[in-house]
């Protein structure tokens, strides 16, 4: 598995949801975050996709890219990536070469890790262990952005909360 301080495969090219050649290295210059998930359409992968989704555009506020990979076909990417509107990048690896490259091929299947590029093309963080639904929120606190999917309390309810402990067991006398 490639491991930050490693340089990210140069000589990968895949297919993408359109059915064009996309040429990895043809990124070189950019922080590209490079996802391998195992299959379109299942659970953890949708919900993956879509907080990548829903956080885009701040990640294109900071130039980076998203790219999705997976031994899915093209036929099934483009199902998924119009089914869910997902606006960025998705790999057909159907032969896993990029999985295997990367490290995310185990036991002959794809494995959910991802791999954050620098504009160097050096593998500056590497992620081998992935929740599905808290991994766009890692790699948002690791880039500095404030995730669009987080869920923030509602400060009238926090307030509430509050207000309802201090004035239940004040010990005070009402007047």
């Amino acid at each position: 598995m490639l491991k930050e301080g490693d340089k990210a495969p140069v000589n990968i090219s895949l297919l993408n949801q359109d059915g064009e050649l996309v040429t990895l290295a043809d990124y070189k210059g950019n922080k590209i975050v490079v996802y391998f998930y195992p299959k379109d359409n299942t659970p953890g992968c949708t919900t993956e996709a879509k907080n990548f989704r829903d956080s885009i555009k701040e990640y294109e506020e900071k130039g980076i890219i998203i790219i999705g990979i997976s031994a899915d076909s093209v036929k099934s990417h483009k199902k998924f990536q119009e089914r869910y509107n997902l606006p960025f990048i998705l790999l057909s690896d159907p032969k896993k070469e990029a999985a295997k490259a990367f490290g995310a091929l185990e036991n002959g299947s794809v494995r959910r890790r991802t791999w954050l590029i620098n504009e160097q093309w050096v593998i500056e963080k590497s992620f081998e262990t992935v929740s599905a639904s808290k991994h766009n929120e890692e790699l948002c606190t690791y880039y500095g952005i404030n995730p669009t999917n987080m869920k923030l309390p509602c400060p009238r309810s926090t307030f509430n909360s509050l207000w309802s402990k201090w004035s239940s067991g004040c010990g005070c006398e009402s007047v």
